[in-house]
């Protein structure tokens, strides 16, 4: 087994390969992180590992509101995660690139990263200003069945974003191309869905791309029928990704 390591950003949220991810870096351990990927050679990949938060905050506590600041933990990079940060987190996360890492004014940065490939957690390492992990980069395995089930799933896909435009009293804009390449399509569909963490994990951990399409065709079915018998829902973009605010 090959294994690699990467710089750590834990997030509230799941990172998918092939979709675009926008962070705001304010807290002082990611700024360490971003400095240091911003000073690697111009041709050089800037990777870090995105990992959704199983038990912990994605921002540090800070003494704000607190009755007593003495209590506020040290701020480091294990900060909010306790004192073994890999049992805070998921087993499995996604490498991403930073495209861009622009610092403003007031030393924080935007970045635009893109997700790549998928990696298993094998440890966490918290001796630096920021976390690193050792980690096994996992390849995408087709699984049996996955050309079909695409299919199917591109139709459930269809009905659940007409539902949802229907429970939000909205017009659906003419229909958005699809990719035919059943993993590309699998983490699309995944990052549109409206679902919470837990399930948007557990579709990044499936073992292959039909396990993923197969879960998928479940979950757009049962979110079709139950979206069907509600008047209404927020208006919310389906497939618009806030900053995450870090």
């Amino acid at each position: 087994m090959t294994s690699a390591r990467l710089p750590l950003f834990p997030l509230n949220t799941v990172l998918f390969p092939g979709l675009v991810m926008p962070l705001n870096v304010f807290e002082q351990r990611y700024r360490s992180l971003m400095r240091d990927l911003s000073a690697l050679p111009e041709d050089a990949p800037r990777r870090f590992g995105v990992i959704a938060i199983r038990d912990g905050h994605e921002v540090a506590p800070s003494a704000l509101g607190l009755p007593d600041s003495g209590t506020l933990p040290a701020p480091g990079p294990t900060a909010g995660f306790g004192p073994d940060p890999a049992k805070s987190f998921h087993s499995v996360g996604c490498v991403a690139d930073a495209a861009t890492i622009r610092e403003q004014k007031d030393g924080t940065f935007e970045v635009l990263a893109t997700g790549t490939t998928r990696f298993e957690l094998l440890s966490v390492d918290s001796s630096g200003p920021y976390l690193t992990a050792e980690v096994k980069e996992l390849e995408e395995e087709p699984g049996e069945g996955a050309g079909a089930l695409a299919s199917g799933v591109v139709r459930a896909f269809r009905m659940y974003q007409k539902r949802l435009a229907g429970a939000r009293e909205r017009t659906l804009a003419a229909e958005q191309d699809l990719p035919g390449e059943p993993s590309v399509l699998s983490y699309l569909v995944a990052a549109a869905a409206v679902l919470d963490t837990p399930a948007k994990q557990r579709l990044l951990q499936a073992p292959d791309t039909a396990s993923r399409l197969a879960e998928e065709l479940k979950l757009l079915r049962a979110e079709s029928a139950v979206i069907g018998k509600l008047p209404s829902l927020p208006a919310v973009d389906l497939t618009r990704r806030p900053t995450s605010p870090n």
